[in-house]
């Protein structure tokens, strides 16, 4: 299936731009879904401060944080990266995730778009996999604990982009 047709945001949330301002809230809801990948603190400042990156967050209805995602548009200009991308454990399952990955490959405007996931990681790896995701490499030991990660790439149609971006 692909959702750059169906994506919508979930009633009563808001899609942001992420700016350092909310940096601390990221922080929080990064080492709460990746517990032992959440990126140090420098690390999540300079994806706000890198050329090329941009950062978006979605709040709840009560304005708290629902979920996150960085987009890079790469050295190539064949393929846009989703550099990270989560939803708190609370709002999952209402599409956000599938919203996010939707509104940066339409913004990014790129041929395809890659993302790396944990091999273990199936809720996210199911969740890419319906959203037109198809596995095209293994990086055994990628990850701190020496998981493999899966590089995951999706071909765009160009008559997509301009739906959510």
């Amino acid at each position: 299936m692909d959702t750059t047709r169906t994506a919508t945001l979930a009633q009563g949330y808001r899609l942001h731009r992420a700016t350092l301002l909310d940096l601390r809230a990221l922080h929080r809801l990064e080492t709460l879904i990746f517990p032992r990948d959440a990126y140090p603190y420098l690390d999540l400042a300079l994806l706000f401060l890198l050329p090329g990156l941009f950062n978006l967050k979605i709040t709840a209805p009560d304005g708290s944080l629902a979920g996150f995602v960085c987009c890079s548009r790469g050295l190539s200009r064949e393929r846009g990266w989703i550099v990270t991308l989560g939803v708190d454990p609370a709002h999952q399952r209402r599409g956000l995730g599938a919203y996010l990955l939707a509104i940066c490959e339409n913004r990014l405007k790129r041929p395809f778009m890659r993302l790396t996931v944990r091999e273990g990681n199936l809720p996210a790896i199911r969740l890419y996999e319906r959203t037109g995701y198809r596995v095209i490499e293994h990086r055994w030991g990628y990850y701190r604990d020496g998981e493999t990660g899966l590089v995951m790439e999706k071909r765009i149609n160009p008559e997509d982009r301009d739906r959510y971006g």
